[in-house]
């Protein structure tokens, strides 16, 4: 990605700004960390959204992906914005989420929206943050479980504490738009 892209640059001051919180928190991996990216401040922000979809959607063209997921519900935004700026370009691409477990009602899927039916379909992760990569690999295997290749794995933001190279060391093809230092700055 264009380091250059004025879009980029936007959407990296306003993680700054509206998405890096500062204090005691836990994460997901259950780390501790005196900073927190909620990438939700900037993914449900009008300007946000739309920069995200656009540099999402633009990574995954290239890539040549038939649909975009990613877990819920951080990704749910990212993956929304991504499949309409897709559609804005003549790009029908298809949209899915993960959940972390399957309903007990309904028809029971841990995979919703349009995942491709086809085995050997060609689709992306997308997620807001990633630490250890762990709730990112879950959806990887969920929607491995159903036959479709993970192409591409893009996160808004890598806060570089091992869980792109873990991913990048079973084969995934990981990028992020940006990466957090250790007091949560946005780089």
């Amino acid at each position: 990605m264009d380091s250059s892209d004025p879009r980029r640059k936007r959407l990296g001051q306003l993680f700054q700004e509206k998405a890096v919180l500062h204090g005691e928190f836990t994460l997901s991996s259950g780390n501790k960390s005196s900073y927190y990216f909620d990438g939700r401040r900037v993914t449900h922000d009008p300007e946000g959204v739309l920069l995200v979809g656009a540099l999402v959607s633009e990574l995954l063209e290239e890539v040549g992906v038939e649909a975009v997921g990613g877990p819920a519900t951080a990704a749910n935004a990212i993956v929304t914005a991504t499949q309409m700026a897709a559609a804005q370009r003549g790009w029908p691409l298809a949209a899915f989420y993960v959940r972390s477990e399957a309903k007990q009602y309904g028809t029971g899927r841990v995979v919703e929206g349009s995942p491709p039916e086809s085995p050997g379909a060609r689709v992306a992760i997308v997620e807001d943050t990633i630490t250890t990569g762990g709730s990112v690999l879950k959806a990887i295997e969920a929607v491995e479980g159903l036959g479709l290749i993970v192409a591409k794995v893009v996160v808004l933001v890598d806060r570089r504490e091992g869980g792109s190279e873990a991913l990048r060391a079973k084969g995934y093809d990981v990028v992020a738009l940006f990466e957090a230092d250790e007091n949560g700055n946005i780089v």
